[in-house]
C-alpha cells in the first residue's frame, strides 16, 4: 500500500483526504509521463457523485497543461473506461469513482494501456510527485497545449460490445436492474432493452448525493423486495461504478459472487472453456463454494483479498474466470476487470442456454454461515504472531475440521485484525470467533 493509493486507487472524502489539487497533480504527472516521447491521449470516465465533475475538470486541466489530449466519456462505468482504453489508441485511462462508498467520498483509479490496473511502479512515481514541487514538470505552451474531446462514441461502442456478447434474445424475460443511482444508470437499461428484455429499473435517477444510498449491491434487500413484488424472473444490482454485480433469483434469494462463480464455472466447464479447469477466488470465498467445486471436479486458486490479485493470478496462469464474494467477477476472455453488466449478460446466457431458473442453477451450493469480527490492535504483527493466539486459532480449526474454517488476517488499511469463522450454524461460528477474540483481548493486544 502506498501513502495515497490502495488496491483500488486513491480514495477519500472529497476535498478532505482527496482534493482537486491532488487530481490536478495526478493529471500533470500522467500527461508528462506518457507524453515524453509522443502526443499523449487519455480517457476519463466518472460516476454520478457531485464531486466527480470537479475531479474530472481538475484531472483534465492537469493533463492538458502538459500537452495531453483528454477524451471524456462523462458518466460511465469503470469497465467501460478499461474497454475503451484497451481497444483504442490511448495511453491510459482514469476513472473518477469511490465505487460502493457514500457520495461524499470519491476516488481516482488509474488504468494502463492494456485496460488493467496501473502498474505499481507508475503508481509509486505518481505518489512521489504528489509530495513534490508542482513546478518540477514543465507546462506545455502554444500549440502544444492539450485539448478535451467529448467522447460519447466510446461509451456507445462499449454498449455495442456488451450487446454483441449476448447469445440469446431476452424476449419475454422480466429483468430487474438496481443501478445504485450510479454509473450503470447511463448504460444498463439501454443494453437490456436492446436485447429484448422486459426491463424494470430502480435507483436510476442520480442527483449527485444519492449514489449507493440504501440501494445497489451493498443494499440488495431493496432489489429482493422488488423482484418478488413484481414477479420478475431475475434481478441484478450494481455498485456505484458498476464493476460489481450481485444477483437476485426469482424467489428473492441473493446470488452473491461465490454463487456467480459456481454457476459460471460449471457452465464453462461443460462448454470446455474453463481453461485449466480452474476458477480463481480469494481467501474470503465461502467453504461451501469449495465443497461444491470439489463435487463437480473444478479446481480453484485462492488469492489475497482484492480483485487486483484475482486478475494477476488469472493473467499469470491464463485462467478465464475469477472473482470475489462481493461481486467483482472477471471473465478473462472478455474483460480485464470486474464488469457488473457483463456479469449479468453471462448469467443470462447460462439461464437461457440451460433453460433453468437461477435458483436451480445455484441449488447445489450450500453457503456456510459466517461470522466476522474486527479487533483494533496495538500491533497487527504482534497479535498475529502471539503463540497463545495461534494456539487458539489451531484449536478452533481442529474443532471445525472439514465442517468449517477459521481465517485470521490483518487489515491492509486499518490497525485491525479480522477474525472470520465459517461453520454449520451461526451460533457455532460466533462462538468460535469470540473464543479467539477473547484471547487477543486477554493478551493485551487490543486497543
Amino acid at each position: 500500500m502506498g501513502k495515497y493509493f490502495g488496491t483500488d486507487g486513491f480514495r477519500g472524502e472529497a476535498n478532505v483526504n482527496l482534493t482537486a489539487m491532488h487530481a490536478f497533480k495526478i493529471g500533470r504527472f500522467i500527461g508528462w509521463y506518457y507524453g515524453r516521447y509522443h502526443k499523449c491521449s487519455v480517457v476519463i470516465g466518472k460516476d454520478t457523485r457531485r464531486s466527480s465533475y470537479m475531479f474530472e475538470d481538475a484531472l483534465s486541466a492537469g493533463l492538458t497543461s502538459t500537452g495531453a489530449d483528454v477524451y471524456l466519456l462523462h458518466v460511465t462505468t469503470t469497465p467501460s473506461v478499461s474497454y475503451v482504453v484497451r481497444t483504442g489508441d490511448f495511453d491510459c485511462g482514469i476513472m473518477v469513482s469511490a465505487s460502493h462508498n457514500p457520495f461524499y467520498d470519491n476516488g481516482i483509479k488509474l488504468i494502463n494501456g492494456n485496460g488493467e490496473k496501473m502498474e505499481q511502479e507508475v503508481i509509486d512515481e505518481v505518489e512521489k510527485y504528489l509530495d513534490s514541487d508542482l513546478e518540477s514538470i514543465p507546462y506545455a505552451r502554444m500549440e502544444k497545449i492539450g485539448r478535451t474531446v467529448d467522447y460519447f462514441a466510446g461509451r456507445n461502442r462499449y454498449m455495442g460490445y456488451l450487446m454483441s456478447l449476448a447469445t440469446h434474445s431476452y424476449r419475454n424475460i422480466k429483468v430487474g436492474l438496481d443501478c445504485s443511482n450510479g454509473s450503470a444508470s447511463s448504460i444498463a437499461k439501454g443494453v437490456f432493452d436492446a436485447l429484448g428484455a422486459e426491463t424494470h429499473v430502480i435507483n436510476d435517477a442520480p442527483d449527485g448525493t444519492n449514489i449507493n444510498k440504501e440501494c445497489g449491491s451493498t443494499h440488495i434487500e431493496e432489489l429482493q423486495k422488488y423482484v418478488i413484488g413484481n414477479k420478475l424472473d431475475i434481478g441484478f444490482a450494481y455498485d456505484g461504478d458498476a464493476d460489481r454485480c450481485l444477483c437476485v433469483d426469482e424467489k428473492g434469494n441473493v446470488v452473491n459472487g461465490d454463487l456467480i462463480l459456481y454457476v459460471a464455472g460449471v457452465y464453462m466447464k461443460q462448454k470446455g472453456t474453463l481453461v485449466n479447469n480452474t476458477v480463481v477466488t480469494t481467501i474470503m470465498s465461502n467453504i461451501g463454494l469449495y465443497k461444491a467445486f470439489d463435487a463437480v471436479g473444478i479446481d480453484y486458486e485462492k488469492t489475497a483479498v482484492g480483485d487486483k490479485y484475482v486478475y494477476e493470478c488469472m493473467r499469470e496462469n491464463e485462467y478465464k474466470l475469477g472473482g470475489e464474494e462481493s461481486g467483482h467477477i472477471i471473465f478473462g476472455k472478455y474483460a480485464t476487470t470486474g464488469d457488473g453488466i457483463l456479469t449479468s449478460i453471462k448469467l443470462m446466457e447460462v439461464m437461457l442456454a440451460s433453460k433453468k431458473k437461477m435458483s436451480e442453477l445455484t441449488s447445489p451450493v450450500t453457503i456456510y454461515p459466517q461470522c466476522l469480527k474486527n479487533v483494533k490492535v496495538k500491533s497487527k504483527p504482534e497479535a498475529q504472531q502471539d503463540a497463545d493466539v495461534q494456539a487458539a486459532v489451531k484449536e478452533v480449526a481442529d474443532k471445525l475440521g472439514e465442517d468449517g474454517r477459521i481465517l485470521v488476517r490483518e487489515s491492509g488499511t486499518e490497525p485491525v485484525i479480522r477474525v472470520m469463522v465459517e461453520a454449520r450454524t451461526d451460533e457455532e461460528a460466533e462462538k468460535c470467533v469470540d473464543y479467539v477474540v477473547d484471547v487477543i483481548n486477554k493478551k493485551g493486544h487490543a486497543l
